[in-house]
Parts: structure tokens; sequence; C-alpha cells
């Protein structure tokens, strides 16, 4: 992908309220049906996201954008770009407004070379503890890709933007494998594209990415626990030593 300069990709516009001001779209991290950008409100940095030109004015993509919003407003998550507030923009329409958190996606990140183990770190943590919450709280969304992980100021704090959240009563458990399938397939690109060996997370990104889904991580925590070198059956017994000792110890002081 070839990444253009912010002032080539400055929008001409004048917000007669002087509300809105330096909208500026930004093509990386554009959805098959919405464009992203920043702009100032009142002099504030924020990012918007809005409908294509040629969906604005139809019905049925406008009840999208609403229904992403009636969701994403009540979410709270450090690694997850919040919603503020949606409105209508001169020029761009509708929009949802979120903080703003230009930085670089990961995708960028790795055209360009620029991955440290700062960054498989985040990757390993902050990814992993924002999917938890999106599987805790019933979300569906669109795959987790590169181009919609953002790092603030290159290897700063982890976000995931723009995957479309969709709330449902439960998730089926294909939802939860077709997540860790993308954290595989996510993680197999960083590692291809890192400077070193990563046997151990080599091995996890391949289990997490298998084209089987029965070979996969079931769940978040599974695959958490394999990141962080623990296995269930060690905490199993780790609890069950634990267990064992504290009955012991009652019983020797209750027979004093």
């Amino acid at each position: 992908m070839q990444y253009i300069s912010k002032e080539e990709r400055k929008i001409d516009f004048t917000d007669p309220q002087g509300k809105w001001t330096d909208l500026t779209i930004l093509p990386e991290w554009e959805e098959e049906f919405y464009d992203v950008y920043t702009a100032k409100k009142y002099g504030k940095w924020v990012m918007l996201k809005a409908l294509k030109e040629q969906y604005r004015d139809n019905p049925s993509y406008q009840h999208m954008l609403d229904r992403e919003f009636e969701t994403r407003h009540i979410l709270a998550h450090p690694n997850i770009v919040m919603v503020n507030d949606y409105e209508v923009l001169p020029v761009i329409g509708r929009a949802i407004i979120t903080d703003d958190v230009y930085g670089y996606s990961l995708r960028r990140l790795i055209d360009e070379k620029l991955l440290t183990p700062r960054i498989l770190h985040r990757l390993e943590t902050q990814l992993l503890d924002a999917m938890d919450y999106i599987q805790e709280n019933h979300l569906a969304h669109r795959s987790i890709t590169p181009e919609n992980i953002i790092f603030a100021e290159r290897g700063g704090n982890l976000k995931l933007i723009n995957v479309g959240y969709d709330h449902r009563s439960e998730l089926s458990a294909q939802d939860t494998v077709e997540d860790i399938h993308a954290y595989g397939t996510v993680l197999n690109e960083v590692l291809d594209n890192m400077p070193g060996q990563y046997p151990r997370l080599r091995r996890i990104a391949r289990i997490a990415a298998a084209g089987d889904p029965v070979r996969r991580f079931r769940t978040i925590p599974d695959l958490r626990l394999a990141i962080e070198r623990k296995s269930p059956m060690a905490i199993y017994i780790y609890l069950c030593v634990f267990v064992a000792a504290m009955t012991t110890l009652l019983c020797w002081l209750a027979f004093r």
C-alpha cells in the first residue's frame, strides 16, 4: 500500500458554523462501506467513521451505521476505540465520532519494517485483553486484521478500530474459533516480519490458525494460558496441592 502524506489527504471544505475543521481522510483504514477520517471538533482532534459517498443516502446502510453506533457507544475498554457521539457533518454526512488515536496501523508497521518486540508484546497482552472483552460481551464483528489494529505513536498502546460490532444474546462456538483463527493469522504474519526467532510463539500461532477448527485453542483463556506458558493441568495440580496443604494445616490446628 502507498502511504500518502496528511496534507495530500486533506478535504477542502468550510463549516459555516465553524465547528469542524481540518477534515482528513485516512485511506489505509477504509472499509468496504465506510471511510475513516480525522478532524477537529471545536479545535480538538477526533476520528470519524462515515459511509462512503455511494452509500450515504441508502436507508439500509444508514441503519447499519445506526446499529453500530448503538452497540459501540456503551463499550468501555482501554484497547478498543471508544465512541463519543453521532452527528451529521458537512460533506461526509452522518458519522460515528470517536477519540483520536491517530498512529500507525499494524499493516503499516509491517510494510515499513517497523516491528519491535514491544509491539509483539502488545499483541500477546493488549490484543488478547480486547478480544476477551469482545467475547464476554457477546459482540459479533468482522475479522481482526493488521489493518484494524492501531498503535498510538508507532509503539504505543494498542487499539482496535472499525471491526463493526453487533451485539448478540450469545456467541456461537464458531464465532470464538474464528476470532482465534484471526489472532493466529495476525501473529504468524508479524512473526514472519520480525527479526529473530520466536519458536514458542510460532507454535502458538500455528495452533491458533490451524485450518481444522478442532485443532485450534477452544477459548481466549486457553490461548492466553499458552502465551503465558501455563497449562490448565498445571493450574489444576497447583490448586489441588494448595487445597491439600490448607486442609492439613486446618486439621493440625484443630487437634493441637
